[in-house]
């Protein structure tokens, strides 16, 4: 809910790309740009604006289940193990730069638009790889696009609508509801996001600002 935050993040999926914000030096506001380009990896609870979304590729991970056991993750065991790939990857990737800035991949069906843009550079890199890689790439790349597309079609201010709406109807659909009594409502059901947004109920600040 940063807004300089997303609209850096917004704009650096794009090469030469610049944000802008204002600035407050002393007595004056001034703008300034600062490059904006740049690989990110977030992790979020399923509440990304949509235009970050759409900039995204989205893995989704689910909670481990109570009878799962999993090896305990380790940095000083992980580092030395993950360095010699580091640094395979980087003598690879400088032989192939020339060749992967040029690279025009070909689209699976079904990726396009800005979907397209998103997936075109890690296809160009699968493609330098050779092998079995582009053929797993655009499976990969069709099946996360398709599960994007699944679970974007709703977005939280649509859902919102719908659940006031469904509030309104539960009242008797009278002209107005106090925020209270709404918030008790969205916070009660059991099968929308409000009861635990974020770690927390939604309250009427939150409510008024979406």
């Amino acid at each position: 809910e940063n807004e300089d935050i997303r609209g850096l993040l917004n704009a650096g999926h794009r090469r030469g790309a610049m944000a802008g914000r204002c600035v407050i030096r002393g007595q004056n506001i001034e703008t300034e740009e600062l490059p904006a380009y740049c690989a990110v990896a977030l992790a979020g609870l399923n509440d990304l604006p949509d235009t970050i979304t759409s900039r995204s590729i989205i893995i989704r991970m689910r909670r481990r289940s109570p009878g799962e056991t999993v090896e305990p993750f380790r940095h000083r065991v992980a580092e030395p193990q993950a360095a010699p790939l580091a640094e395979g990857l980087a003598e690879w990737i400088s032989a192939k730069a020339l060749s992967l800035r040029e690279a025009w991949p070909d689209m699976p069906h079904g990726v396009e638009d800005r979907d397209a843009d998103v997936w075109e550079p890690l296809l160009a890199v699968a493609d330098a790889a050779a092998g079995d890689w582009p053929d797993r790439a655009r499976v990969a790349a069709v099946a996360l696009v398709a599960d994007l597309k699944e679970n974007t079609r709703e977005t939280l201010g649509v859902r919102l609508l719908t659940d006031l709406r469904q509030c309104f109807k539960a009242k008797g659909d009278p002209e107005h509801l106090s925020t209270e009594e709404i918030l008790v409502y969205l916070n009660g059901l059991d099968e929308s996001p409000w009861g635990d947004l974020r770690g927390k109920e939604l309250d009427a600040r939150a409510l008024s600002r979406r």
